[in-house]
């Protein structure tokens, strides 16, 4: 069997991470995907598509430490169902992406301060890396 989603969307809003009782890492942010089409009419039209990404462990901490709002990304992941009950009572269905790779999309901003000047790309990779070690 195959559960494989493959996303370049744009991050609807900066992450949201947290430590859960047993100390594992978990961020959660929305993605925008976005495609254009040509109506009937001849005139070029944009959907956007919304998924809710979780991260977990390293990369949830990676993704809260280097992902903000707007910024441009590549998700790999798996679909997943989750079953709730929303606040009136009636049972709902969340599908949410649990990512296994995420690869920063968008040019590196400008640094702001001395620690930021020290980031680099090949620290975000590093770091990517690391984390393929850990799972394996």
């Amino acid at each position: 069997m195959l559960n494989k989603i493959m996303l370049i969307g744009n991050v609807g809003r900066d992450p949201q991470g947290k430590h859960i009782t047993n100390g594992t890492a978990v961020t959660k942010f929305t993605l925008a995907v976005t495609r254009r089409f040509k109506t009937s009419d001849g005139e070029t039209r944009e959907e956007a598509e919304w998924f809710t990404i979780i991260a977990w462990n390293h990369l949830a901490e990676i993704c809260n430490q280097y992902l903000k709002k707007g910024k441009k990304v590549y998700i790999e992941g798996r679909l997943t169902q989750r079953k709730y009950t929303d606040r009136e009572g009636f049972p709902r269905i969340a599908i949410e992406v649990i990512a296994n790779d995420i690869e920063m999309l968008s040019p590196k901003e400008q640094a702001t301060d001395k620690q930021a000047d020290e980031e680099s790309d090949a620290d975000v990779e590093a770091l990517l890396a690391e984390l393929e070690r850990q799972e394996e």
